[in-house]
């Protein structure tokens, strides 16, 4: 009966403002026009409710109401640790914003509903009326015990409460303990969450707890399942005569692998030989689908990890090491089966013909980055003399490098040259030395061997329709790249903006900045103007390297994308691409697409936020000593200062107490109002470090006297 009532009033109320008299009111001024006593009041505030819930009417910032201009949304929170949060909607590529008043209880990964409001800045504003499944089942934290109870302060920022844990739901975990928490109640009015403890990681200042933390955080599989490792067991057998037969035979091609020292799988091998008029460029891949059938148990392990994760302190394989480490890897002087790109580059760095090939090869030498780049860079005399057969090959090697670069360069391909960092840790996972990733150039040959045979294979799948796998990026939005060309004109820099923006603006602006003060700070702007890659049944192109096409083909051992392709090459060289197989592989590839995109964000952010503890846990060690820096970023809150070891920290304002210090947008710098000290990008400073957050992975630096 209550319900009836309810619909009744709903309809008489939506009739009242879907009138074209109608004038927006709250709902005091509507309860007068309505005659509604004021003891009934509340019911019409739960009409009004209800409507709002409905998405049919909407409620100003004021609390006024109107007819609704949109119908309710369904997407996923995001939760920021300031309260407010953002929710983002399947096929839409802008995010909700939803202030602290309107999450409504929600948390992080909520799939909830949200109606929009009007906003008075330029991006949408919701609020959410309903909670539809909660996506957080599990939380990692820190434990901490009360007498009769405990509660977890959880590691992510996002999850900005505790978790209430009963004595006898805490499996014994005492203060300090690291654990993984699965919610049982997720609280609400001014009530906690609840929670059992499922696993206690160690405790937090035990080595490698930190990072084990960051991996169950992220939900990631550590072992492998027993029947998986049975299953490599048997497929990693050593190469048979039957395995090679009907492959083109290369094992006596002069052939190496380059990678970094500590590297244990070798999936690509590289070979070069002179012929008329340019050289034959060989790719060879191992041949991991040879080990890793379709729906197997190590098909559904691996297309479930999508990517292996390169942590620290350790690697989270997509395969098992029997089979990534063993048989799939191109170690030298064994048969290894391999999926093989053999090209011919022209004297002009052009590709002007290929063969896509599966093969038998046999590596000559196993080479390091450093060792190529000795016998390259440096002419180191002994590295020459120890490796003087295969000297000749990587100094026409480097030639082919340097005309594949050039070309991709001349088409407009983007360069971000960003340090990654290199870091030593001790037996108890503790950072000793933080440097920068150095890319030599044996680093950038395999690079552009790659690059090559990428985008040489995706042509020729692309031109074959056959349902395949790409790698795409796509242009930026239009009105990201505005905001990027409104902050550089305050630099005297501009991006020439047409009907599209072109590969080519960004790869001319990048060049202007190099070495000015201000590079570091440009293109960071730049690449976060970028769209993400990801993986698609369609070719969209490659936006960042100015390529109609390109796939991901050289790393099959480490991701999914690969192995998946490599198994359609396959078909395709054998004749077995019926018109059932074709159909199968429309069928499944959007969904490899989005679970490998998925996995890969995944993987990257595990990866960042561990080297981000690894920075803090090293300055923590580090309070009170000074480092030389340059000012990397400008806010009104401070300038950001980095260290040639790849370190970023903040000196806040607060924390410049020679003078009170004002922000000046235009310029980009920081000027003390009374001795008009002036703080700008670029600048060389030298800092102390203050502090250093290992929960908030930040790091605090005041500036040493001397700059003043």
């Amino acid at each position: 009966m209550r319900r009836e009532l309810l619909e009744e009033r709903k309809q008489t109320v939506y009739g009242l403002i879907c009138d074209e008299f109608y004038v927006p009111m709250k709902a005091k001024e509507m309860a007068i026009l309505m005659n509604v006593p004021k003891a009934q009041r509340h019911e019409l505030q739960e009409v009004l409710d209800a409507l709002v819930a409905e998405g049919k009417i909407e409620v100003s910032s004021k609390g006024k109401y109107t007819k609704g201009t949109s119908p309710n949304l369904t997407g996923v929170f995001t939760a920021h640790a300031r309260g407010f949060g953002f929710v983002t909607i399947e096929g839409e590529t802008e995010d909700v914003f939803i202030p602290e008043s309107s999450t409504n209880g929600a948390i992080q990964d909520d799939v909830v509903q949200i109606a929009l409001v009007p906003s008075s800045g330029k991006r949408r504003e919701g609020k959410v009326v309903k909670i539809v499944e909660h996506g957080l089942k599990t939380v990692v934290g820190t434990f901490e015990k009360s007498k009769n109870f405990g509660f977890v302060r959880p590691d992510n920022p996002r999850i900005n409460m505790d978790i209430f844990v009963p004595a006898e739901r805490s499996k014994g975990a005492v203060t300090g303990h690291k654990v993984v928490v699965e919610l049982t109640s997720y609280g609400g009015s001014g009530k906690k969450p609840e929670g059992k403890v499922i696993e206690i990681l160690g405790h937090e200042n035990d080595p490698g707890t930190d990072i084990m933390s960051i991996v169950k955080g992220y939900d990631m599989p550590v072992e492998f399942p027993e029947k998986v490792l049975n299953q490599a067991e048997r497929v990693g057998k050593d190469v048979s005569e039957a395995d090679m037969a009907g492959r083109m035979d290369l094992r006596d091609w002069q052939m190496v692998t380059i990678d970094g020292e500590d590297a244990k799988d070798l999936d690509d091998a590289v070979s070069l030989t002179e012929v008329e008029n340019g050289w034959k460029l060989g790719v060879h891949i191992a041949d991991v689908t040879n080990y890793v059938q379709e729906k197997s148990a190590l098909d559904r392990e691996a297309l479930k990890r999508g990517t292996s994760v390169y942590l620290a302190d350790r690697v989270i394989p997509m395969l098992p090491h029997k089979l990534s480490n063993g048989i799939c890897s191109l170690n030298a002087g064994e048969n290894r089966l391999a999926l093989s790109c053999i090209m011919t580059v022209d004297k002009k760095g052009e590709i002007v013909d290929h063969v896509i090939a599966e093969t038998v090869i046999r590596v000559d030498q196993r080479m390091s980055y450093t060792s190529v780049a000795k016998i390259l860079e440096a002419q180191d005399e002994q590295e020459r003399q120890k490796y003087e057969k295969l000297v000749p090959m990587f100094e026409q090697m480097a030639e082919v490098s340097g005309l594949l670069r050039e070309r991709r360069k001349k088409r407009g391909a983007i360069d971000f040259d960003f340090p990654e960092t290199k870091m030593i840790l001790d037996e108890q996972g503790r950072p000793v030395e933080l440097k920068p990733y150095e890319r030599n150039v044996a680093t950038k040959m395999i690079e552009d061997f790659m690059l090559a045979a990428n985008e040489t294979v995706a042509e020729e799948y692309f031109w074959r329709e056959i349902p395949f796998l790409y790698r795409t990026h796509e242009a930026p939005e239009e009105d990201k790249v505005k905001k990027l060309s409104t902050f550089i004109n305050n630099f005297g820099y501009h991006i020439h903006m047409g009907n599209e923006i072109r590969p080519k603006e960004i790869q001319k602006l990048l060049e202007k900045v190099e070495g000015t003060p201000q590079e570091a700070l440009i293109s960071r702007l730049a690449l976060r103007s970028m769209k993400q890659a990801r993986y698609t049944p369609e070719n969209a192109g490659h936006f960042g390297l100015a390529a109609q096409y390109y796939t991901h083909f050289t790393s099959p051992i480490r991701r999914y994308p690969d192995l998946q392709i490599h198994r359609i090459i396959k078909e395709n060289l054998r004749g077995r691409l019926s018109d059932d197989r074709m159909a199968h592989y429309e069928k499944i590839l959007q969904e490899v697409a989005t679970q490998s995109s998925e996995m890969e964000r995944r993987a990257e952010e595990a990866e960042r936020e561990t080297v981000k503890l690894k920075k803090v846990e090293y300055m923590q060690d580090r309070i009170g000593e000074e480092f030389e820096g340059v000012i990397s970023g400008i806010t009104k809150w401070g300038a950001y200062v980095e260290l040639p070891n790849t370190i970023e920290g903040l000196v806040h304002v607060v924390n410049m107490k020679d003078d009170h210090y004002e922000y000046r947008e235009e310029q980009y710098e920081l000027v003390g109002e009374h001795f008009r000290n002036v703080y700008k990008l670029g600048q060389r400073v030298r800092v102390r470090v203050l502090g250093a957050d290992r929960l908030q992975r930040t790091i605090d630096f005041e500036f040493c006297e001397e700059n003043e």
